[in-house]
């Protein structure tokens, strides 16, 4: 990694580039900082203290810190990744939006745009919803027309400002620029993260204890990043055979290739998905101002918060845990489904003359492949299982609260991997260009 950064700042163009995206990355660190007019800031932290929920701690990693500071750039680029995902399970639901991402180039564009408009659409709902929510409990300073609307502006515009910075860094910068905005807000977090295991664990304690502490915590950091490589780098690969085909004097064909199937085939989504779901009463509750007391409704809030796991004091809302461990194998299953169709992948083989060795083409193929992404989806799962579990295992033992979870792990695992080879990609070409030029 270190060889290929310093090969690419040797070339001017990628030089300019990285360049471009780390200037981009300061206006995002500084619009971080400043602060929504008319709110209180010190309600949100707070309300920080008293809810340390999945919902809560992954939305303000996403924001960077953000959403704690009630900055303008509170709720970040979130609305966009939840159009994002919305738009992509719409296009298989869809025939239109099928028909429409199958045009080329320019249905992808029209797919962008309503992506756009989906995004600030969700913004101006999600600004709302905490202007009015937690205004009239102490958010804004004064609660009234004139302030809400001032915030809902702000923020709306804020997200939009950072979906525009974004595409800029795709067009101009180095790799996805919505992965890289998340990924430095997620990394921005991180330093406060070390503080806070610093001041709980090795703070003021004997000097055996401290350093067993440390190398504890640098033991399950680097074991957690190793395992996240190899999951979202293994792959099972299906070799398929294609007839030969005469055309004229011509034979073409009668070659071998393979179909590589991710074992993390779903990704991160998954536990988005269920992290989302069962935090959502709460994020209601929390709204309305409940949950706080001692009926069944309060203790089922009680159950699906994170931060009761796997604390000895509170064993018994660990139910919790299994719930969210089943929702994220079931979206495992179900965003792969929706997103590999294993009848059109046999389809597009049969005629093209493919066929998977031993295996008849047409349906003895299809049930092939749903056998083999059946089994590689539970791995996966198994996979994000154990990433998601750990961290919250070791929260609710210790007490170490950290936003610093296997999701955020994912996240900045696959896109440093994904940009490195965006860059290398990038430097083959060039070198490429010049070969030829000569």
């Amino acid at each position: 990694m270190l060889e290929t950064f310093r090969k690419a700042f040797q070339i001017k163009d990628i030089r300019n580039k990285i360049a471009y995206t780390f200037l981009m990355l300061i206006v995002i660190r500084i619009g971080s900082q400043l602060p929504t007019p008319g709110v209180n800031s010190n309600y949100i932290k707070e309300f920080f203290a008293q809810n340390t929920g999945e919902a809560f701690n992954l939305f303000n990693a996403f924001t960077g810190g953000s959403f704690e500071q009630m900055s303008v750039f509170a709720l970040s680029i979130t609305p966009y990744i939840t159009s994002s995902i919305i738009m992509q399970l719409l296009t298989i639901a869809i025939p239109k939006l099928e028909e429409m991402q199958k045009e080329g180039e320019d249905g992808r564009k029209k797919i962008a745009a309503i992506t756009r408009y989906l995004t600030v659409g969700l913004a101006l709902f999600e600004s709302t919803a905490m202007a009015v929510g937690f205004g009239r409990q102490g958010l804004l300073v004064k609660f009234n027309f004139v302030n809400a609307a001032i915030v809902v502006l702000t923020l709306t515009a804020g997200s939009a400002f950072l979906m525009w910075i974004g595409e800029r860094i795709t067009e101009k910068g180095v790799g996805n620029g919505i992965s890289i905005v998340l990924v430095i807000n997620i990394i921005s977090r991180v330093p406060s993260d070390m503080s806070s295991l610093f001041e709980q664990f090795v703070k003021d304690k004997p000097i055996a204890s401290a350093g067993l502490a440390v190398i504890v915590i640098l033991a399950i950091i680097i074991m957690l990043v190793v395992f996240v490589v190899i999951l979202q780098g293994g792959e099972r690969r299906i070799a398929v055979s294609y007839s030969q085909k005469m055309a004229g004097r011509k034979v073409y064909g009668g070659r071998s290739t393979n179909i590589p199937l991710k074992v993390n085939t779903a990704g991160v989504i998954p536990i988005i998905f269920s992290s989302s779901l069962m935090q959502f009463p709460i994020v209601i509750a929390s709204f309305m101002g409940k949950g706080e007391g001692s009926g069944i409704g309060s203790e089922i809030l009680r159950g699906l918060n994170q931060g009761n796991w796997c604390n000895p004091e509170q064993l018994k809302y660990s139910w919790g845990l299994l719930v969210y461990i089943a929702l994220t194998v079931f979206f495992a299953y179900f965003y792969t489904s929706i997103t590999f169709n294993p009848l059109e992948i046999a389809n597009n083989m049969k005629k093209n003359g493919g066929f998977v060795p031993g295996i008849r083409p047409g349906r003895p193929t299809v049930e092939y492949l749903t056998k083999i992404l059946n089994n590689i989806i539970f791995i996966g799962a198994c996979g994000l299982i154990v990433i998601q579990v750990v961290p919250i295992f070791f929260n609710g033992w210790l007490g170490a609260s950290v936003s610093f979870g296997g999701t955020s792990l994912i996240i900045i695992v696959s896109v440093v991997l994904e940009t490195m080879k965006q860059i290398e990609s990038q430097m083959l070409v060039r070198n490429y260009k010049g070969f030829l030029n000569s």
